[in-house]
């Protein structure tokens, strides 16, 4: 079984839509105290360090950051701040005028049980839109295209076939299931 801990409830849906028929996974809506760092891998492994330490049971964090070239990598790992206070419309004005659009996204996702924590990496290149696309899935989603369709223009299947979150699961999974 795997724990996985987050305010998102979508998050917590896309994570046991990926390991469905491989493991039971559960959702614990706790909040960590979010620590500030460049990179997506150290923030994801102070947050299972301080879940762990909370709730002492096996389980998975996750932290995502969007880095936009035209904007110097920005938002990066503060991408929920971002995503909280300006939202996909400040990324589109930011975004006003540029002709250089490429961006990816980065999550890492890291397992803590009672031998450590191990931390998972995955990464998605594609393009920020001009403007909000499709209606599925959350947070960036809509302005972040790959291969022509936004992520939130994609079915969830689709979306975890080459998501930076799934490929970040996947490497997990594949870790979790061979050390099983």
């Amino acid at each position: 079984m795997i724990t996985v801990v987050t305010g998102n409830k979508n998050k917590a849906a896309e994570v046991a839509a990926f390991f469905a028929g491989i493991t039971d996974v559960t959702h614990i809506a706790f909040d960590c105290v979010e620590p500030q760092a460049d990179s997506v891998e150290d923030i994801a492994r102070a947050k299972a360090e301080q879940a762990y330490a909370a709730l002492g049971v096996p389980l998975i964090v996750d932290d995502t950051g969007l880095f936009i070239d035209a904007l110097s990598g920005f938002p990066g790992p503060y991408a929920a701040y971002v995503q909280d206070t300006v939202g996909n419309t400040g990324i589109l004005r930011l975004m006003e005028g540029k002709e250089d659009r490429d961006a990816h996204f980065t999550t890492a996702v890291a397992y803590a049980d009672a031998a450590g924590i191990q931390v998972f990496s995955g990464r998605v290149d594609g393009v920020i839109t001009t403007e909000e696309r499709g209606n599925e899935g959350f947070g960036y989603d809509p302005i972040f295209s790959v291969g022509g369709k936004t992520l939130a223009e994609m079915t969830l299947a689709e979306k975890n076939s080459l998501s930076h979150r799934a490929r970040a699961l996947a490497a997990f999974r594949d870790w979790y299931v061979g050390s099983a």
